[in-house]
C-alpha cells in the first residue's frame, strides 16, 4: 500500500502564493505519476497538474503559467507552487499517485484546503 501526506494549504490573498507538498511512502511503483487535483464546493474534482516519474508534465489550462509542479524522486515527493492565486483557485487540493497510466487505481491523499480571499 501507498500512503500520501500532504501539507502547505492555507489562506492567502488574491495574487499571493502557496506551495503544496505531498510525500509518498510504502509500495511505490517505479513508473508512476504523481499529481494534484482539486475540488471546490458543488463541483467535480478536476485536474490541476500531474508529473510522471520520467518528468512529463500536464497542466490544466486554468493554471498554466501560474502553477508549477515538480517532484523529487529520491524523496517520492511532489510539489505544487501556486502563484498569482485567484479566488476561483479556492478548493480542497488532493494529491494522488498511480502506476502510469492507470488513474483509476490512484491512491489519494486526505486533501488540503486552499482559500483565496479577494
Amino acid at each position: 500500500q501507498v500512503q500520501l501526506v500532504e501539507s502547505g494549504g492555507g489562506l492567502v490573498q488574491a495574487g499571493g502564493s502557496l506551495r503544496l507538498s505531498c510525500a509518498a511512502s510504502g509500495s511505490i511503483f517505479s513508473i508512476n505519476t504523481m499529481g494534484w487535483y482539486r475540488q471546490a464546493p458543488g463541483k467535480q474534482r478536476e485536474l490541476v497538474a500531474t508529473i510522471t516519474s520520467s518528468g512529463s508534465i500536464n497542466y490544466a489550462d486554468s493554471v498554466k503559467d501560474r502553477f508549477t509542479i515538480c517532484r523529487d524522486n529520491a524523496k517520492n515527493t511532489v510539489y505544487l507552487q501556486m502563484n498569482s492565486l485567484k479566488p476561483e483557485d479556492a478548493a480542497v487540493y488532493y494529491c494522488c499517485i498511480y502506476r502510469t497510466p492507470w488513474l483509476a487505481s490512484a491512491t489519494w491523499g486526505q486533501g488540503t484546503q486552499v482559500n483565496v480571499s479577494s
